[in-house]
């Protein structure tokens, strides 16, 4: 019945536009939905757990560091799924499993149980969800395929503006466990209706290719589907090229939204000021977004890839000068575009150099490694402030690294890719 529904709706769409701008809609709100797994939505609900559960916020922290770096160690894994099943199974899978973690989290009852709740919701959500959103979405665009992931990471902004005051106003009304309960309802109305109607796993499935060709009508087979293994891929400079820059997006971006509120304020700023420059940011991800992916589609990889580590220490050198608004609004603007830059290219530059055929797997493991970067991210800048009383000499340091990484990412060379029967 629903393959039967699924079919009417592509023959309704066939014909008028590209299929794959439906798929990239559900893609969309699959990162959308990946909410209750990502840190804007935990942040509302440190204290009210704390409280009840009697549990200080470094205690709440540990847990939720530990737990993102035991998660990132299963992402190859559901990469090596996603393979094998293909997205819509796996997404399908994903979206059950993180309403089910969402309720289990809203049950914890001690810190061990709130662990293993973090663990579940950040694999679920900020891992596997998103991998399997970008691996559909890269399946079905190949030519656009930059501007197709820059729409599909608009959903993380419709989160981040979303999700924190919807908990805080369900916390509100009828607590925080409850909160829970209704994320994952949330997550079921939102997810399984769209992925079980309307997303299929690549565009040879209905006679497609990625960005809208159509089958030949001499019944010539369809392009073969090229990609290098995991096994090759991690045989290739370009593999290690990427996931060093990326990594360090990852660990650096995760450092300034962890402790932006506490940079301004050891720099003169008050906490309110702090807290007002994060809609300016998401604002900029916004509006930069689309452009960014426009530009991965026209100008040449490697050097898309060095310019955007370059907006990485720029990020970094300009939230050492933070001093006043003026200055706090030129950093959350530039911050903003360095956000858009990063949610692009995680899921760009793997299928550029390595292909389709084997994505999951290259994914999962490349992922692994961003998701190390996050959970490690603020720890050495709260060791500096610790033992200096300053973050402006640990933030200027750490431009090294990704300017470093930037003359690196030039030297990026595509790996020649295996073909297998479309």
């Amino acid at each position: 019945m629903i393959s039967a529904l699924r079919y009417v709706l592509l023959q309704q769409v066939a014909g008028r536009f590209f299929y794959g701008w439906a798929v990239l809609g559900v893609a969309g709100l699959g990162i959308f939905a990946s909410g209750p797994g990502q840190s804007h939505t935990f942040s509302v609900f440190v204290g009210p757990i704390g409280e009840d559960l009697g549990l200080s916020g470094t205690e709440i922290a540990m847990g939720y560091g530990l737990a993102t770096l035991g998660a990132a160690l299963g992402l190859p894994y559901i990469g090596r799924r996603v393979d094998r099943y293909g997205p819509r199974r796996m997404l399908l899978a994903v979206a059950v499993g993180l309403g089910f973690a969402c309720l289990f989290f809203g049950a914890a009852a001690n810190l061990l149980w709130l662990g293993v709740g973090f663990a579940l919701l950040r694999v679920l959500g900020q891992g596997s969800l998103m991998l399997g959103c970008v691996n559909l979405v890269s399946q079905w665009f190949e030519r656009r395929r930059g501007f197709a992931l820059s729409l599909m990471a608009l959903g993380f902004s419709a989160s981040m503006a979303i999700h924190p005051p919807l908990a805080q106003w369900l916390i509100d009304t009828a607590g925080w466990r409850q909160a829970w309960l209704w994320l994952g309802v949330m997550t079921w109305l939102l997810l399984l209706p769209p992925l079980l109607l309307v997303v299929y796993d690549r565009p040879e499935a209905v006679g497609l290719r990625p960005d809208g060709a159509v089958k030949p009508a001499d019944g010539s087979p369809l392009p073969a589907i090229t990609g290098l293994t995991l096994g090759e891929a991690l045989r290739t400079p370009a593999f290690y090229i990427i996931a060093a820059g990326l990594s360090s997006m990852s660990m650096l971006v995760t450092a300034l939204h962890f402790f932006q509120v506490s940079i301004f304020a050891a720099q003169g700023l008050s906490r309110h000021v702090a807290a007002q420059v994060f809609p300016v940011s998401a604002l900029a991800m916004l509006v930069t977004m689309p452009f960014i992916g426009r530009m991965l589609d026209a100008v040449r990889t490697e050097r898309m890839f060095a310019m955007g580590l370059l907006v990485m220490a720029a990020s970094l050198t300009l939230a050492s000068l933070v001093s006043d608004l003026p200055t706090a609004l030129v950093y959350a603007v530039v911050f903003g575009g360095n956000n858009a830059v990063t949610m692009t290219y995680f899921g760009y530059l793997w299928p550029r150099y390595f292909g389709r055929r084997h994505l999951g797997s290259i994914q999962g493991a490349g992922q692994m490694t961003g998701v190390v970067g996050a959970s490690l991210g603020p720890l050495p800048f709260g060791f500096a402030y610790d033992l200096t009383g300053s973050f402006a000499a640990s933030l200027l340091a750490f431009t090294v690294l990704p300017l470093g990484l930037a003359v690196l990412a030039l030297f990026l060379r595509e790996p020649k890719p295996h073909a297998t029967p479309g």
